[in-house]
């Protein structure tokens, strides 16, 4: 389902609705703003959407609508479907590359203190479709390390990362989410069906951290967290072997992933 977006009339500003319902001001160019609105609305609405559901979504009216559209499909960053739907288009992929890029140079600093601290390997991962994929890492200083190469996508459903990132969603929309992916196991630790899944969802949200206990490789743990607050939906992770991240590491470990995580969302918006 799309968020509401509400866009005003006032061409000193818009007023826009945000995920919370709280309306806020815009300075820039209405037009542009207006652009993104409609791009966010698409992305909520998993890429492709209609018309008339723009206009429901926006407040916008059809005719303002067709004009934004039309220049976002003239440009590369929409095309229209042969149902007459609209998608997302092919020129953003660039762009969320770029920024993919931007973010890992920008976490990098808070992973290497996370490892300077935990001297474990270091992990940044998002959301990408249904899948998690790995925008940043830090390696552990130990010659017998966890190696994850940025970029690499995997399911959620066995990863510290991804149970990190779907326990931020409404748990229906995280199920779903499972469900399309598949749950097949990797070791036979590996949760495979969506009742263990949902009650592990709710010890993560409980706890504030998720685990991957061997789920998605033998003999190796993963300790990850929500980046809370920040601009997108992140999730980071310290990873190693079970004879080092212990149960006890764990325990240590936990406050200080969440307080750099809570650091690298402030250090995020503030760049914003």
């Amino acid at each position: 389902m799309a968020t509401s977006h509400t866009v005003g009339g006032n061409t000193g500003g818009d007023e826009r609705a945000d995920g919370l319902g709280n309306r806020t001001r815009t300075g820039g160019v209405q037009s542009l703003d207006r652009a993104f609105t409609l791009l966010e609305i698409m992305a909520d609405a998993g890429g492709e959407i209609s018309l008339s559901q723009l206009a429901e979504s926006s407040g916008l009216p059809l005719p303002t609508i067709h004009r934004i559209i039309r220049t976002l499909v003239g440009n590369g960053y929409v095309r229209q479907l042969p149902s007459r739907r609209y998608a997302l288009g092919p020129r953003l992929i660039g762009l969320g590359e770029s920024a993919s890029r931007m973010l890992g140079t920008w976490a990098r600093p808070h992973l290497a203190q996370l490892v300077e601290e935990l001297g474990e390997t270091a992990n940044l991962a998002m959301l990408d479709g249904d899948k998690v994929i790995y925008v940043a890492q830090v390696p552990s200083p130990h010659a017998m390390r966890m190696f994850t190469e940025v970029g690499r996508r995997v399911l959620p459903h066995s990863a510290g990362v991804g149970k990190a990132l779907l326990a931020q969603m409404p748990e229906a929309e995280a199920l779903a989410t499972v469900r399309r992916t598949g749950m097949p196991a990797a070791t036979d630790r590996t949760i495979t069906n969506t009742e263990d899944f949902a009650a592990e969802l709710d010890r993560v949200r409980l706890q504030g951290y998720a685990m991957d206990d061997g789920e998605q490789e033998v003999g190796v743990r993963c300790l990850a967290v929500p980046v809370r607050g920040g601009p997108a939906m992140m999730a980071m992770s310290i990873s190693g072997p079970e004879s080092r991240v212990s149960w006890d590491f764990v325990e240590r470990a936990a406050p200080i992933v969440r307080r750099i995580a809570s650091s690298l969302a402030a250090d995020l918006n503030h760049r914003g």
